[in-house]
């Protein structure tokens, strides 16, 4: 990989990694107005002490590159989840920032699929599983 593309995948990651434990924090701690809008949403207030769990951890396997895949993998499933959300609610207004995200995520997690853990990385490997997997 070019420095310049190694560098701006580094920038990406750290901005991604950085919102997210920022929004995973603040519903870990509770910050207004996350529970009135869990409740508004429908859901249960441990979902948003979930949620936030999710997006801290997510953040963190973000930075380091062994687990980024992993991690941008979590960030999709949380933005998709946001954007479903928003739009059930009727704020679709809402969905541009989590869609932006969805898409970074996307970006981070494709551009260090050939750094996944061992376990996981045939299943990114040119040609999909290998013959070994499918037997």
């Amino acid at each position: 990989m070019v420095k310049a593309k190694k560098v701006g995948l580094w920038v990406l990651t750290v901005l991604l990694a950085v919102a997210f434990l920022g929004a995973g924090g603040s519903k870990l701690a509770g910050v207004a107005p996350h529970p009135e809008s869990f409740v508004r949403w429908g859901f249960p207030l441990w979902f948003m002490y979930v949620t936030g769990a999710t997006e801290v951890v997510a953040a963190l396997l973000l930075l380091v590159p062994r687990t980024a895949t992993l991690g941008a993998g979590l960030y999709v499933g949380t933005m998709v989840g946001a954007v479903l959300t928003h739009l059930k609610a009727g704020e679709a207004s809402h969905v541009g920032a989590p869609i932006v995200f969805l898409v970074l995520a996307v970006v981070v997690g494709l551009a260090r699929r050939h750094e996944v853990l061992p376990p996981f990385n045939r299943l990114f490997a040119r040609g999909g599983l290998g013959e070994q997997v499918r037997a």
